[in-house]
């Protein structure tokens, strides 16, 4: 027995959508039912209501659309990415945490802060606004380790209500004005900060789904259980304390957290999550797990 992720109905013998991955009801089976973000977001793959002409999208552009379709389509090379954009981000943090150790340990840390940091001085070095974002202080694994769970938690269900190219997009547009944003109030109040770390868009990420559904029952440390909206608020309010009192996030070891890009972000999540919401249900609770026909995230939480 399966719990309907579009009406919450349970049903003995649930349908596993091939687009999205979600599990539904008879009714709710078809990805037209339950407003599939598979066809929403990607133009229908398959092809199954379009001809395929280029007359539908006009010329080069709709060659390119084909050729994308045909890629990340059902069987193409890059098929996993669709509807699983937030484990890939996620391995791609991974990966980068690997390689800035293999910079500091090979070139040195002035290879690692080009590369990968965000600095206030040196804003001209464009890719480190991409880079700092997947890029997680080298110092303490836990930087890491704390985004990795929200991101594996939360991530999937902000990206199966919008879709993984607008999550892809939320994502790092958030990442990016979060670590901009900071280092911009530092060049305003004298200071030269540097950044690095996916939290800003991370809490982009809990902002949207702070508004799609306040009352999420998540469990902190695993045990205890809080709606989402608590979460949110008093998060929030930590951060505008140490941001505001730099003493205060000192004394608590969060001198050197960036609590303004945290702000930032959780901004974008909230002013976004109100702008798509109500197209449909989100779950009222968090999934997680692994291994069966259901994949990542079938799991009860």
């Amino acid at each position: 027995m399966a719990e309907c992720d579009e009406c919450g109905r349970y049903e003995n013998l649930p349908y596993q959508c091939r687009r999205c991955g979600q599990t539904f009801c008879a009714e709710h089976r078809l990805p037209e039912n339950h407003d599939c973000p598979g066809l929403q977001e990607w133009n229908d793959p398959s092809g199954v209501f379009g001809t395929g002409s280029d007359d539908e999208t006009g010329g080069a552009t709709g060659r390119a659309k084909g050729t994308l379709d045909r890629v990340t389509g059902t069987g193409g090379p890059l098929s996993y990415f669709r509807g699983n954009i937030s484990y890939v981000f996620l391995a791609v943090m991974v990966v980068t945490f690997l390689l800035e150790w293999i910079v500091l340990l090979t070139v040195g840390q002035g290879a690692f802060l080009a590369l990968f940091v965000l600095q206030a001085d040196r804003l001209g070095y464009v890719w480190t606004w991409v880079t700092s974002v997947f890029s997680h202080s080298p110092s303490t694994f836990w930087h890491l380790a704390g985004n990795s769970i929200v991101l594996f938690f939360f991530g999937p269900l902000v990206e199966r209500y919008v879709g993984s190219r607008k999550f892809a997009a939320l994502f790092l547009v958030s990442g990016v004005l979060a670590g901009l944003a900071h280092v911009g109030v530092s060049l305003l109040m004298g200071g030269n900060a540097a950044v690095l770390g996916a939290s800003g868009a991370i809490f982009a990420v809990l902002g949207v789904l702070t508004v799609l559904n306040p009352g999420l029952r998540i469990y902190l440390y695993f045990l205890i259980p809080v709606p989402l909206w608590l979460f949110t608020l008093a998060y929030a309010g930590i951060s505008v304390l140490f941001f505001i009192e730099p003493s205060v996030a000192g004394a608590a070891g969060q001198g050197n957290v960036a609590h303004f890009a945290h702000l930032i972000g959780l901004v974008i999540g909230l002013a976004y999550g109100q702008h798509v919401k109500g197209r449909r249900s989100v779950p009222n609770q968090l999934q997680f797990g692994g291994g069966g026909a259901g994949g990542p995230g079938r799991g009860r939480f």
